[in-house]
């Protein structure tokens, strides 16, 4: 493909010829490369054909980087393909550089990348630029033999082994009625066609967070089936601690350097060798976090993604793609068996169960209820009647009394919902929040003796006055965690108490007695399970504007609550909220029913997961103009977009994500069965308007979880 004259890299006359002016030489055979150049632009997402040298002939090659000249400018690029002539009826710029040999861009992930920049109406540079990871040169030495050595070869510096191979004649892990999926109703039979070299697609929610029967066991038994069977593995977990946890479960089912491990927290290097020996074929399994699920594994098999409710599995950066709808793409893409687990369900997974793409794996409840542990709601009618307070206290008697009792036996998880100290203050007298007089950002305390101060701009407000009624006495809005973890250690005095939250987060604790007071989510693991769990603030949690409080809840519920030891072993999780549904949900361990009929109820609204959704962001003009002409061009369609706005965006709590007073927002909502004909619509608009530059442009998202 090429562009049209305002764009074309060179408008010479006379292509095709064996020489360009100057004298350079074409390449004798193919000496068209056709190239994506690294471009935010939307106008230029496109590929654009150059010319060969011939001295580059042998190292310009499908999927290799190159720079070339575009616009006055030198820009990187990939190399798509090579052709023998080009459709543009004139001569060509000669590539300036091949920059690698190193043919980094396989045609599948070139082709999923292409998939998912048209799900999400983005760019494929954009895309590129999360699949492919930055490179370093030193790596790219003599390679592939370059990975068998260095000090760089795994994280912890020890040298990589020789290439392991699975394959038809390697062992098959057995089912073994010791196996985590032994404990599931079709578990074997999942692993049975995921061993004949079948491609099944199944949802399973597992009962145990913690030990063998854990989900790191579940995941790397199925990876391991995998690779016995001599293909490949692709595992996406959220962050590093499940990275870590997933990866010491692999290494009792496979051979080390099987495993490729991406992640950007083990920095540049280490990343970018393991995926250098992936794209080898020198490990088979990829397991890393959401920008892995663009891995290069060979003969994939199977991929899989762990708790795929969690918002890290969301790339912050353009297109913001969900790591599970990549997987999903890319498992139609190259019909791979696909593995959606968690504690709880998302509706989207409900979505894809109630459409037969997806079976469930599930646990007898006869099984269930051995190895859950025993849920204990204090605003129900049995526990108000015994503690009359337990709906208005933060620490009701039946919490008390799970600690105390649970502290005898092992450590006790306590999961609050905010971080800091008292990270909200009020007005003593009128209930008001309290604002800094500079910002007007939310005032905090990051200690007892410490002044309050703003969560924005930092500044002191040692004199501060309420600008309603004229008060200056203050008090905590909230409790964090470190003020329950103050006031807790002042109960149980002489007992341990540590804390987990912020930038301090444990992966583990030890099997002691011991009081653990996280944030949802920075839950450590204890050796042996939690002998108890108080799951605290949760009508705070429910309470939130969100689409999602409810179902982000339930699932932060039971990510802690799969902590604890079963029912059989005492072990007991307390909950202190007054919404039924969601507190049901936990008792009868149920997250698939919940998932249910969130889903259902969503479906009645038309609301997402059950229709699609699109938010345009920017200055009120720009944003009514983009919406006017996407629905100009759907006009004849039969496509009726359903909108809401444009509306004026809300300060958030961050002064780094506050836009100018007079941005808007305005929600598009469609139809799964429309989607592909209105995004169509969308990326060409967005590209549009982009290459006229008459309007400010503006943000297009899609499927944002954060806009409702």
């Amino acid at each position: 493909m090429v562009a049209d004259s305002s764009v074309q890299p060179s408008l010479l006359q006379g292509f095709p010829a064996r020489q360009l002016p100057g004298g350079v030489a074409l390449a004798e055979h193919l000496p068209v490369a056709r190239v994506l150049v690294e471009s935010p632009l939307p106008h230029l997402d496109r590929p654009f054909d150059y010319a060969v040298p011939v001295e580059l002939d042998a190292a310009a090659q499908p999927g290799v980087r190159v720079k070339v000249k575009f616009n006055g400018q030198d820009l990187n690029g990939f190399l798509l393909e090579r052709l023998a002539e080009s459709d543009a009826g004139h001569t060509l710029v000669p590539l300036a550089k091949v920059v690698s040999p190193v043919p980094v861009l396989t045609p599948a992930v070139r082709d999923l990348a292409s998939a998912v920049a048209a799900r999400y109406a983005g760019t494929v540079s954009d895309v590129l630029r999360l699949a492919v990871p930055p490179r370093v040169a030193r790596l790219e030495k003599d390679y592939p033999a370059s990975l068998d050595s260095g000090p760089d070869s795994q994280r912890d510096g020890t040298q990589d082994e020789p290439q392991v191979e699975g394959g038809p004649g390697a062992p098959v892990p057995a089912v073994s009625p010791h196996s985590a999926w032994a404990t599931y109703r079709t578990g074997g039979a999942f692993l049975r066609h995921l061993a004949g070299g079948g491609s099944p697609r199944a949802v399973i929610n597992p009962l145990q967070g913690y030990g063998p029967g854990g989900w790191p066991h579940l995941l790397a038994q199925a990876a391991a089936t995998a690779f016995a069977a001599g293909r490949g593995a692709l595992l996406v977990v959220p962050d590093y601690r499940d990275l870590d946890r997933l990866q010491d479960a692999l290494k009792t089912l496979v051979p080390e350097d099987a495993v490729a491990r991406l992640t950007a927290d083990d920095g540049p290097t280490p990343r970018y060798r393991n995926f250098l020996r992936l794209l080898a074929g020198r490990a088979k399994i990829a397991i890393g976090t959401r920008s892995a699920a663009f891995a290069p594994v060979q003969d994939l098999g199977l991929v899989a993604c762990w708790d795929d409710g969690d918002d890290l599995h969301i790339e912050q950066r353009a297109p913001y793609a969900h790591a599970r709808e990549v997987l999903l793409l890319r498992a139609g893409q190259e019909g791979t068996a696909c593995l959606l687990a968690g504690h709880a369900r998302s509706t989207e997974v409900q979505r894809l169960v109630e459409a037969g793409w997806a079976v469930p794996v599930e646990a007898e409840r006869g099984v269930l209820r051995r190895t859950v542990p025993r849920v204990v709601n204090t605003a129900d009618s049995f526990e108000q009647g015994r503690d009359p307070l337990a709906t208005i206290a933060r620490l009701p008697h039946a919490a008390w009394q799970a600690a105390k009792e649970g502290l005898e036996r092992g450590p006790v998880l306590v999961q609050v919902a905010r971080a800091g100290y008292a990270p909200s203050l009020v007005c003593e007298t009128c209930r008001e929040p309290a604002r800094c007089g500079h910002c007007q950002g939310p005032l905090a305390l990051a200690g007892t003796s410490a002044l309050p101060q703003c969560r924005w701009c930092s500044t002191p407000a040692p004199d501060w006055k309420c600008s309603s009624c004229g008060g200056r006495r203050l008090r905590k809005g909230a409790t964090g965690v470190l003020r329950t973890a103050e006031e807790l250690g002042r109960a149980f005095p002489g007992t341990t108490v540590i804390t987990s939250s912020g930038d301090q987060v444990k992966a583990t604790v030890g099997a002691g007695e011991a009081l653990v007071v996280a944030t949802v989510g920075a839950e450590p693991v204890a050796a042996g399970g939690y002998a108890a769990a108080l799951l605290l603030d949760g009508d705070s949690l429910l309470r939130r504007e969100t689409l999602r409080a409810g179902e982000d809840t339930v699932r932060r519920w039971f990510n802690a609550a799969s902590l604890v030891r079963p029912a059989t072993d005492s072990g007991l999780v307390v909950v202190t909220a007054t919404d039924m549904a969601a507190t049901g949900a936990l008792l009868r361990w149920d997250p698939a029913g919940y998932a249910r009929r969130e889903l259902q109820l969503r479906t009645e609204l038309q609301l997402p997961p059950a229709v699609r959704i699109a938010s345009v962001t920017g200055p009120r003009a720009a944003v009514e103009h983009f919406t006017g002409a996407v629905e100009a061009d759907l006009a004849g369609s039969g496509i009726t977009l359903r909108t809401a706005g444009p509306a004026p965006l809300l300060l958030t709590a961050s002064p780094s994500s506050r836009r100018p007073a007079e941005d808007v927002r305005t929600l598009l909502f469609f139809p799964y069965a429309q989607a592909a004909a209105v995004v169509r619509v969308l990326r060409v608009t967005r590209a549009a308007v982009a290459a006229k530059r008459t309007m400010d442009p503006v943000q297009l998202r899609l499927d944002g979880v954060d806009v409702l």
